[in-house]
């Protein structure tokens, strides 16, 4: 970033002695001035003069013998706060209070913007103080960290989103299942209170046996409609007996037919029976479903 001066001054002697080092310096890429413990520029090479004569310099500028301090202290604008640190950073190298400055810095043009990454350092030996500012163009660089950053910031909305789309869905899959699981209910009730109850009065009737079997086929058919309903040991109690929760509560504990018939003080049979109900009741009729498993998995 050399702001370069509105006029030309006297040309210095270069402080090469060297043919080849002045074509090892032309030949790179980087901006580069040498300057001394003032501040007062030695000698540039031919990136550093392009650079000036494209903003507008006469041809044969070089910046020998300008003071690069004062020129980036009388910068002003936008690029006058950038100037002054780099001013600083070179006469604290200057002044040996630090080993190197580095700095980065826009510096955009008309045509578009661009960057520039600036490292200061003393030049080794002995010898008055040398300083070398070197300023390498970064533009690529930049545009693609900020492509990048635009890319993570994409991301990261995305990924709020996302999360905020994930938990409007939990919401939404949560309501519906308490909706199925209301409808549910409700069908199990109706079921038990408005045609169970009719079914038994029906089967404990007088009825010829064509009609006593219609009576089973429609309790039968009633138990196939609700059992796929019965997810939870909670909703089963709703068309379960009293004595069939006691004996499904000790199957799931593990307690074996005879010691159930015990505890309840009935006979063996009758807990056959009840289990018998029960597999029928949850669907286990034709699986090989354990039903002591099963009654697990659904507490």
């Amino acid at each position: 970033m050399p702001p370069p001066p509105s006029t030309p001054t006297t040309t210095m002697p270069p402080c090469y002695s060297s043919e080849e080092a002045r074509t090892v310096l032309d030949s790179l890429s980087a901006h580069i001035a040498i300057v001394d413990e003032n501040g007062t520029i030695l000698d540039t090479n031919r990136a550093w003069r392009q650079f000036a004569v494209r903003n507008g310099m006469p041809e044969n500028y070089d910046g020998i013998g300008e003071n690069y301090l004062a020129i980036c202290e009388a910068a002003d604008g936008d690029d006058g706060e950038n100037a002054r640190r780099v001013a600083d950073g070179i006469r604290n190298v200057i002044h040996g209070q630090v080993n190197e400055f580095l700095f980065d810095y826009p510096c955009h043009g008309p045509d578009a913007p661009h960057w520039y990454y600036m490292r200061v350092i003393r030049m080794s030996g002995g010898g008055p103080v040398r300083v070398v500012a070197s300023h390498e163009e970064i533009t690529a660089l930049k545009l693609t960290e900020e492509a990048l950053r635009e890319s993570e910031a994409q991301l990261t909305r995305r990924k709020v989103e996302l999360e905020e789309a994930n938990i409007a869905l939990k919401v939404l899959l949560k309501q519906r299942e308490e909706d199925k699981s209301d409808l549910e209910q409700k069908v199990i009730t109706n079921v038990k209170e408005m045609i169970l109850p009719y079914v038994e009065k029906l089967k404990r009737a007088q009825l010829k046996p064509r009609d006593r079997t219609l009576v089973e086929i429609i309790d039968a058919h009633l138990q196939d409609i609700i059992s796929p309903m019965m997810q939870k040991l909670a909703n089963a109690s709703i068309i379960l007996t009293p004595q069939e929760i006691q004996v499904a509560t000790l199957v799931k504990d593990g307690k074996a037919s005879k010691e159930i018939a015990d505890i309840l003080n009935v006979s063996e049979t009758t807990i056959h029976f009840h289990r018998k109900n029960l597999r029928r009741k949850f669907g286990l009729s034709n699986s090989q479903t354990n039903l002591r498993s099963y009654l697990i998995s659904i507490s």
